[in-house]
């Protein structure tokens, strides 16, 4: 059987965002906001918020149990200082969790994510089968010859 680990990450999370994209909505305010204080734009992508609902996913996978705090750091990048002058060091910035928290209530909803309010959030078990039934899905489609003992 193969799972989430046996596959990688970034195709494992293209083939989770075309899946969740007939689960879960994007929120209207969702085209004006930016990913964090250290971005200047929004995301140009299209699907971009079922691109990062597939990527938290794995990511609450991996390193359950999770909260937003943890996820909003490992989403952030480093805010440059100052562009004019070039006087301020760049400093680090945390990914928005408006977003983070968005997505984390939408795949609670659709019964992938638990939380309790002493751990964090964790994977049911059908958030688990969905990630292992992507995984298999991405395995067959994958024409890798160095995963083939994973098949």
């Amino acid at each position: 059987m193969t799972t989430l680990y046996d596959v990688p990450a970034d195709a494992l999370i293209e083939a989770l965002a075309d899946e969740l994209e007939d689960r879960i909505d994007e929120p209207d305010w969702f085209e004006f906001a930016k990913t964090g204080a250290q971005r200047e734009l929004p995301p140009e992508q299209d699907n971009f918020w079922y691109i990062r609902a597939g990527s938290l996913l794995r990511k609450v996978a991996t390193s359950a149990p999770v909260g937003v705090e943890r996820l909003s750091t490992e989403y952030g990048d480093s805010k440059s200082g100052s562009n004019r002058y070039s006087v301020a060091p760049a400093h680090r910035a945390d990914g928005s969790k408006k977003v983070i928290r968005t997505i984390l209530q939408q795949l609670e909803e659709e019964g992938f994510i638990s939380s309790s309010e002493s751990r964090g959030r964790e994977v049911t078990g059908e958030g688990r089968s969905f990630l292992d039934d992507t995984a298999g899905e991405v395995m067959e489609d994958l024409d890798r010859p160095e995963l083939e003992r994973y098949a």
